[in-house]
């Protein structure tokens, strides 16, 4: 979570982030679902791209704050569930989110559910699991944002989602430090073949 405030002349403004905001790399963010209040934080973004993990419309003030600052929606309608749900988050919607997500033509991207906890987390934990982070530490951040209500289901995704498909059909990652004081780990991509796979928004 974090807060900016920014002095302006005539009164101090506050910036107030989304609900569970945080970076998660260099030009990738997520939180909760932005409320009209958060919309002038959002702007010191200089948004490219929001992914969208729920099947309802987009709120049309959302969307009209889309539509002014030219930002591309992208939305992977995944049901929101309950720990004893029997339903499962599909592994192909995952797959897709996280295509558009590595893409750094997108960037700055958001993505968001509704609350930035269990759908934005499982795409969170599978992208970390493409970064090759262990495990533990995939836990670990899926838990700090979602609170008390962590769910058991969640993390079995997280572990069985397999990424090697993903890395044959897309990109080879190739990590590359830029230095700016400290070292910034920024995602390149390398295709694999001559043809390069095309993202489609949804």
């Amino acid at each position: 979570m974090c807060m900016m405030i920014v002095d302006v002349e005539e009164n101090d403004d506050v910036l107030v982030p989304p609900t569970n905001f945080s970076m998660v790399e260099d030009g990738i963010f997520r939180s909760g679902l932005p409320q009209p209040s958060n919309f002038g934080f959002l702007e010191t973004l200089n948004l490219r791209s929001i992914i969208y993990l729920c099947p309802e419309a987009y709120p049309q003030e959302n969307m009209d704050f889309v539509d002014a600052h030219d930002i591309k929606l992208f939305q992977f309608g995944i049901e929101g569930k309950t720990e004893s749900s029997s339903t499962s988050i599909p592994s192909h919607t995952i797959t897709g989110a996280l295509k558009v997500l590595i893409d750094v033509r997108n960037h700055p991207v958001l993505i968001h559910c509704k609350r930035g906890k269990h759908r934005t987390g499982c795409l969170v934990g599978c992208f970390r699991k493409l970064q090759t982070w262990c495990l533990s530490s995939v836990f670990e951040e899926y838990q700090r944002f979602a609170g008390v209500k962590w769910r058991a289901t969640d993390l079995r995704f997280i572990e069985t989602f397999e990424v090697m498909c993903l890395r044959q059909c897309l990109y080879s990652i190739i990590y590359q430090y830029q230095g700016y004081g400290s070292n910034k780990r920024r995602l390149l991509y390398q295709e694999e073949s001559i043809q390069n796979p095309k993202i489609k928004s949804i």
